[in-house]
C-alpha cells in the first residue's frame, strides 16, 4: 500500500530507527522523535517538542527546508475522513497567525487516530 499512498499523495508511516540518524543533529537534549511519515519526498516528524515538516525542493531533492512549528504554536486542528468505507483521512493544523491550515492526506493503512493522539497529548496538557 506505500507506493500506493504515494502515488496518491498520502502521507505512509515511517519507522523512527530510519529517519532518527538523519534528524539526530537538529534535535535538543531530550527530544525524541514519536512518529514520522512520509509523503513522496516530504516528511513530517512530529518529537515529543514539536511538529518538523520537511520539504525536499528540486529535481534532485538536495535542497531541504526543515519548519519547526512549537506545539504552542498550534491554535487548533482537526481530522475528517468519511468512515470505513474510506480510503483516505485528511489531518488539518492551524497555525497561530496563519489562516490557511497545514493539509495532510493520510491512506486507510495508516492510523491518523495516533497522530491526533500525540498532538491532542501536546496541546492539551
Amino acid at each position: 500500500m506505500g507506493i500506493f499512498n504515494a502515488i496518491l499523495g498520502n502521507a505512509s508511516e515511517v519507522t523512527i530507527e530510519k529517519v532518527a540518524k538523519e534528524f539526530k543533529p537538529i534535535l535538543i537534549d531530550g527530544e525524541q522523535i514519536e512518529k514520522a511519515y512520509k509523503v513522496i519526498r516530504d516528511m513530517f516528524i512530529f518529537t515529543n517538542k514539536r511538529l518538523i515538516l520537511v520539504e525536499k525542493q528540486g529535481v534532485t531533492g538536495s535542497k531541504v527546508d526543515y519548519q519547526s512549528i512549537p506545539y504552542t504554536s498550534i491554535k487548533k486542528f482537526s481530522k475528517e475522513s468519511g468512515g470505513i468505507v474510506d480510503l483516505d483521512a485528511e489531518l488539518k493544523i492551524w497555525i497561530t497567525g496563519e489562516t490557511v491550515p497545514i493539509k495532510k492526506q493520510f491512506g486507510k493503512d495508516n492510523n491518523i487516530n495516533e497522530v491526533y493522539k500525540i498532538l491532542s497529548t501536546h496541546i492539551l496538557s
